[in-house]
C-alpha cells in the first residue's frame, strides 16, 4: 500500500513498512491539480443555459531540477531558436521543462505540456530511470509554476487537490503527498513539491510543500546555479 506523506516527511523508494520492495528502474512522479470552482455569474436563468459552475482555465508547469552533491544545477544548457524566431534558453540542460523535455541523458523526461489541467489523475508526468542516473546527479527537486501567474492574478491559493506521487515500474503507487491549499498560498505562484535524492546508496523521497511568489522556476534556479 503506498505511503500517504505529509510535509516534511522522508521515506525510503526502495520498499514499504510491509517489505513490499519496488522496481526503481523507471519511476513516474504524477502531479496533479485541480483549480478551486468559481459560482458561475446570471443568476437562475444563466444556470439554465449553461450554468452552475464555471472552471477557469490555468496552465501549471512541471519542472524537475537535477542537482549535483553541491546541491547546485551544474549544466544550464545552450540556447535555441525556436521555429518561430524565440530565443529558448536552458535547452538539454540539467532542467527538464516544457522547452526542454527531455535530459540529454536519456534518462529523466517530462511526458507532456498539459496546458489546462483537466481530467482526472495526474496532469503532468516527469520519468525518471533512477537506476541509470549518473552519479554526478545527488538530487531531484520537482516544482509546478503557474504560467503568467502575476499578471491573470492566478495563484495556488485558488488550486485545491494538488498532489505528487511516485510510481514504479510496475505501476505500484510508492508514495503520494497532498497539498490542501489554504489562504497561506494566496498571493503563491509556485512551489516546490518534494525531492528525491540519494543516501547510503539509495533513494529517499521527501515531501516539501514549499509555496513561493514568483511564477517563474528560474527565480529559484538562481538560488541554485553556480553564479
Amino acid at each position: 500500500m503506498a505511503i500517504s506523506l505529509v510535509k516534511g516527511q522522508t521515506i525510503d523508494l526502495r520498499k514499504n513498512d510491509s517489505g513490499e520492495e519496488y522496481d526503481l528502474s523507471l519511476v513516474t512522479i504524477g502531479l496533479g491539480w485541480d483549480v478551486r470552482q468559481k459560482p458561475a455569474t446570471g443568476g437562475f436563468i444563466g444556470k439554465l443555459f449553461g450554468g452552475g459552475q464555471k472552471e477557469e482555465e490555468y496552465d501549471l508547469d512541471a519542472v524537475a531540477f537535477l542537482l549535483d552533491a553541491n546541491g547546485k544545477v551544474a549544466n544550464l544548457g545552450r540556447s535555441v531558436t525556436s521555429r518561430d524566431g524565440r530565443t529558448i534558453g536552458l535547452y538539454e540542460g540539467d532542467v527538464i521543462f516544457f522547452n526542454s523535455m527531455r535530459h540529454p541523458s536519456g534518462h529523466i523526461w517530462l511526458t507532456g505540456d498539459n496546458r489546462t489541467g483537466a481530467g482526472d489523475g495526474d496532469d503532468e508526468q516527469i520519468i525518471v530511470k533512477l537506476n541509470e542516473l549518473d552519479q554526478r546527479y545527488q538530487k531531484i527537486l520537482f516544482l509546478v509554476t503557474i504560467y503568467n501567474g502575476r499578471s491573470n492574478n492566478q495563484h495556488f491559493g485558488m488550486i485545491e487537490n494538488a498532489f505528487i506521487r511516485a510510481v514504479d515500474r510496475k505501476g505500484k503507487e510508492i508514495a503520494k503527498f497532498n497539498l490542501s491549499g489554504d489562504a497561506t498560498y494566496n498571493g503563491m505562484c509556485s512551489m516546490t513539491f518534494a525531492e528525491i535524492y540519494r543516501k547510503d546508496g539509495a533513494w529517499k523521497f521527501r515531501a516539501i510543500g514549499d509555496p513561493h511568489h514568483s511564477d517563474s522556476f528560474v527565480e529559484e534556479l538562481k538560488k541554485l546555479a553556480y553564479s
